[in-house]
């Protein structure tokens, strides 16, 4: 259950910039609007949120397969697999609404478009017309915070397995 849905995840990520470039491979001015740069984003945080939350989940699945085997249908039923998954969405969300919540309201100048087909948040922030100094350091402590808590998170999980084995 949880391999398909991280196999889900994985097909959603390549598919959020993909159709836009394919789209601009043969146009001569390769730009994204603003509204999609931020649709662009959105899901691009959403899918590598989901995703971590789901590679710790099924951290947890594998610690408890080889730490725990005889527990291990108690533990993990379908109701926890589908728990670990509504979860999963709903950090990832959360963790997309988040970085978005600040520059949406930001004031940009000129033309609010990009010369990419791919959209990413440092290159939206350069196009604001006010410092972005403390959002930058949010955006990116936010992500680091997911990404250092996850690899913890996988980082015990393993180091349990380990000792179990060892």
């Amino acid at each position: 259950f949880l391999l398909a849905n991280l196999s889900f995840i994985d097909l959603g990520a390549c598919s959020v910039a993909s159709p836009k470039m394919i789209y601009d491979l043969y146009r001569k001015r390769k730009v994204i609007s603003f509204g999609g740069c931020i649709a662009q984003i959105f899901f691009i945080h959403v899918v590598a949120g989901v995703e971590m939350v789901l590679l710790m989940a099924m951290a947890f699945d594998r610690y408890v397969a080889i730490c725990k085997p005889l527990h291990y249908l108690t533990i993990m039923s379908g109701r926890v697999c589908i728990l670990f998954t509504a979860a999963a969405w709903a950090l990832g969300i959360t963790h997309s609404l988040f970085q978005l919540a600040f520059i949406i309201n930001l004031p940009f100048c000129g033309p609010n478009v990009l010369d990419s087909f791919y959209c990413d948040l440092p290159r939206l922030l350069r196009l604001a017309c006010t410092d972005t100094y403390n959002l930058q350091f949010m955006v990116t402590a936010n992500s680091g915070f997911i990404c250092v808590g996850s690899f913890l998170v996988l980082l015990i999980s393993y180091v349990f397995i380990v000792f179990t084995v060892w």
